[in-house]
């Protein structure tokens, strides 16, 4: 999973990951925030090119301007090799790491209600980590931190590379739908790893900074996180069709699309029961392109957080060294965000401007464990759906 600053866009991830995703924030020169958006383009057209992308099963996406539906796309199927029909363009599918934009938002209203501050350390707000040695140098590291990278903690989630330096495989078994693992758990897993900076030091992402953030938000409220997140946000906003994955066999509701992911033999093996205490903060919501959309309009519009507070999200990483590289969309008209998540089987990504008016989220479930093709895909499709008189890929010119 990986953060992505401002001005910035990284390679798409080059494999799925657990819960991991991409967040890019893609800032680009715009007009006023009231001038009437752009005419836009077929999001089902955008939907049946991502669906032809080698590796990609299934798509759906959804596009809002001001809170409607200007169209909704499904192509591919919701089973390997054509079965099972189309998935339904509103199914619920897995968000992945956009996960933690929403838990960033429950701790930063935590920090509004005076329960916490982004300075507070984590010893000090979980002592647990302390008392079995979970987290290094605990009581230097700070909620800002956690919530932006940079507190040098390694990820549970990383690949061990392989003696030759090539990346190795993810740290867990995508194929144990079953056992239950404690976010504590998870914690352990990264104790034995590297540092990857002194704390406030340098943008690493980590998925374990997101687990410990949920532990936190449950110890202050004294409720689990599913209820948080639904009692802040899933509740308030009228997102009816979305959930949080606790424990397996916790699944998607409702006709959706499965993903495939190749074992050790390089046979697929249909990965749909994915094991559900993998989320633990880090991911685990299920959601659809409408749920998922009136999230970020929310956001973006202050709804859910202070400007001040706002920012501590948005503001640009000075510590990050690949701020203000990267290209813009629509040839610097669109200006906004772009959110993705991975797991095993799956990649989702929703762009939202940075005036709230227009947001597309989009699912595909896939084949392969390579992303970057239907990651490219989706920059397109927003491009297309947005601006649909440019003919610039938006990342043209950085291969």
């Amino acid at each position: 999973m990986r953060v992505v600053s401002r001005k910035n866009v990284r390679p798409p991830l080059r494999r799925a990951g657990l819960a991991a995703g991409v967040a890019i924030l893609m800032m680009a020169e715009a007009g006023p925030a009231t001038a009437a958006p752009a005419p836009t383009g077929s999001v089902q057209k955008a939907v049946e090119k991502l669906a032809a992308v080698p590796g990609v099963v299934g798509a759906v996406g959804g596009a809002y301007v001001d809170g409607r539906s200007i169209g909704l796309g499904s192509a591919g199927s919701r089973l390997l090799d054509g079965r099972g029909g189309r998935i339904p363009a509103n199914a619920r599918f897995r968000i992945g790491s956009q996960t933690k934009q929403m838990v960033a938002t429950v701790v930063l209203q935590l920090v509004k209600e005076g329960r916490l501050s982004v300075d507070d350390k984590l010893s000090d707000l979980l002592p647990v980590v302390v008392q079995k040695d979970l987290v290094e140098r605990a009581d230097e590291i700070t909620v800002r931190q956690m919530l932006r990278h940079t507190s040098g903690i390694p990820d549970w989630y990383a690949a061990e590379p392989k003696p030759d330096g090539s990346e190795g495989d993810i740290s867990f078994d995508p194929f144990d739908f079953t056992t239950y693992y404690r976010p504590l758990d998870l914690v352990k897993w990264s104790r034995s790893r590297p540092r990857t900076g002194e704390p406030g030091e340098k943008f690493s992402y980590s998925n374990t900074n997101y687990t410990l953030l949920g532990l936190i938000i449950e110890r202050l409220t004294g409720h689990d996180l599913a209820t948080e997140l639904h009692d802040r946000l899933f509740g308030p906003l009228g997102m009816t069709r979305t959930y949080f994955l606790v424990k397996p066999p916790d699944g998607i509701k409702g006709p959706h699309g499965h993903g495939y992911y190749p074992d050790a033999d390089g046979d697929l093996r249909d990965v749909d029961r994915f094991n559900a205490s993998f989320g633990s903060g880090a991911g685990g919501v299920v959601s659809t392109t409408h749920d998922v959309s009136a999230f970020y309009r929310a956001f973006t519009e202050g709804k859910l957080l202070p400007p001040e507070l706002q920012r501590v999200l948005t503001d640009p990483l000075s510590n990050d060294p690949a701020q203000g590289s990267g290209p813009d969309f629509c040839g610097g008209k669109l200006d906004g965000w772009i959110w993705g998540g991975t797991a095993p089987g799956y990649f989702t990504m929703t762009f939202y401007s940075k005036d709230g008016r227009r947001q597309f989220s989009m699912s595909a479930t896939l084949s392969v464990k390579d992303t970057t093709e239907p990651g490219q895909a989706m920059f397109n499709a927003v491009e297309s759906v947005f601006c649909p008189s440019s003919s610039r890929s938006p990342r043209e010119g950085q291969r």
